[in-house]
């Protein structure tokens, strides 16, 4: 009933991906860097919008002029209150606010790439940290089962020894490997309450019951390394953001190239004045005050022409085109990395299977040898030395290939993210997939609003 209760409730490696998916926290903060990033558009376009505000003022003046020859004391107060409406509005500004523009919408798009990597990092940690933890367990298991094994054998030893058919040496060889194998199995333990920290840490969740790993759909991974070097370059995240880094690198180049022209902008006014003036001391305060109240509208137009900057301009101009220059670079360096990774995975994945079917073949043939030697054994052609020797041929085999086993699931999905098809779409994930461009779209073009598009 225990066993069946831990099937049903296995997880299965696709679960776990679709898990750290949606809640890893790594990447839900990649997430939020990139809606960030999306509002860069938005303050790039505010270049060429109108920009209004409120003015007011309040000021007031008391003098008194004392004169001599008992001549009459002169005193006088004014005030004026104002308040107006400031329009300004920039007409042209040498296509600077264009290519921010661009250059800004480059930028996102290069992050839009940059997250689909870091979701390629992420699903990659999951494959290993599962895998992980089921070799580690299964690990921890065969050293279990030797210790039980050699438990047997001490108690068989020792037996012998009592009724006169063995000797101290047979006893004594039986539990120095019984102490080993227990040293064996605390260090086998302590590896898997390692490898389960960290599998909590990348998907979320602690691991309970885990399924033997799948290898990603065929259609992730390409037939041949050929085929797969050339999608790499094709499709490939890392590359793909690369190449849009160059595109905003070639916007600031134009941008800062811009500063150089001239500006066309004009400022409207309206503004309404009242004022206060009294100018007679011998009349109560506030009698003969004279008021006025004046409205008032300019409009101005202003054209800036750039003659000399200090030469801060054509350094800005030298270093965007050096900038430009490192992102071209980048892109040769990023295509030479994933070429070498997916010849690497390639590689390894084709190693992997292999030592899997050696490893199998070996445990088949070293259980088979331990259990002719236990017979011979029994019938006195072998010595216990010769027993716990096959044994640990046994237990040797099965780690080796339980991690051969792991080594090649894990293997498969890097060639696949090397590839670039590490994704939740290519994968079929029962998961709902992040769409950045719908927050793009909803804040690329917004004049106003302080909430999120998620209500923030």
């Amino acid at each position: 009933m225990a066993t069946s209760a831990g099937t049903a409730s296995a997880d299965t490696l696709r679960e776990a991906l679709a898990k750290a998916y949606a809640n890893n926290q790594s990447l839900n903060a990649a997430r939020a860097q990139l809606r960030a990033t999306d509002e860069n558009v938005t303050q790039a376009r505010a270049g060429l919008r109108p920009t209004v505000q409120g003015v007011a003022t309040a000021q007031g003046a008391l003098s008194r002029t004392t004169y001599g020859d008992n001549l009459t004391k002169e005193r006088s107060r004014t005030g004026a209150l104002s308040g107006g409406i400031q329009l300004n509005q920039t007409l042209f500004d040498g296509f600077q606010t264009p290519n921010n523009v661009n250059a800004a919408q480059a930028q996102v798009r290069a992050a839009q790439k940059n997250l689909d990597n870091t979701v390629q990092d992420t699903l990659l940690n999951t494959v290993t940290v599962y895998m992980n933890v089921r070799r580690d367990r299964e690990v921890a298991a065969f050293r279990r089962q030797s210790l039980a094994f050699l438990n047997e054998q001490v108690r068989a030893a020792q037996a012998r020894f009592d009724v006169g058919e063995g000797t101290r040496t047979d006893v004594a060889q039986a539990q120095a490997e019984q102490a080993l194998a227990t040293a064996l199995l605390n260090t086998a333990l302590s590896q898997v309450a390692s490898s389960e920290a960290q599998y909590l840490g990348v998907i979320g969740d602690p691991p309970g019951n885990l399924e033997a790993g799948t290898p990603p759909n065929r259609s992730s991974i390409p037939s041949t390394v050929s085929e797969a070097l050339r999608v790499s370059q094709e499709q490939h995240p890392a590359i793909q953001a690369t190449k849009f880094a160059v595109d905003a690198a070639s916007f600031q180049v134009k941008s800062a190239e811009g500063q150089r022209l001239p500006t066309l902008a004009i400022t409207g006014e309206v503004e309404n004045t009242y004022a206060l003036s009294d100018q007679d001391p011998n009349n109560l305060p506030g009698v003969d005050v004279l008021t006025q109240n004046e409205v008032s509208g300019t409009v101005a137009a202003q054209l800036t022409v750039p003659i000399y900057q200090g030469g801060i301009v054509s350094s800005r101009v030298r270093q965007a085109k050096e900038v430009l220059s490192q992102r071209r670079i980048e892109v040769d360096g990023v295509r030479d990395e994933v070429r070498s990774a997916v010849a690497s995975a390639w590689a390894q994945r084709q190693a992997a299977e292999a030592n899997v079917q050696g490893y199998r073949a070996q445990v088949s043939a070293a259980q088979l040898a331990l259990n002719g030697v236990v017979e011979e054994r029994n019938v006195g052609q072998r010595t216990t030395l010769d027993v716990l020797n096959a044994q640990s041929d046994v237990i040797t085999a099965q780690i080796l290939l339980a991690g051969a086993q792991r080594d090649s699931i894990v293997a498969a999905y890097t060639l696949a993210s090397a590839v670039g098809s590490l994704l939740p779409d290519r994968l079929a994930l029962a998961v709902d997939r992040y769409e950045p461009e719908e927050h793009y779209q909803a804040v690329q073009d917004k004049w106003y609003g302080l909430r999120t598009p998620d209500g923030r």
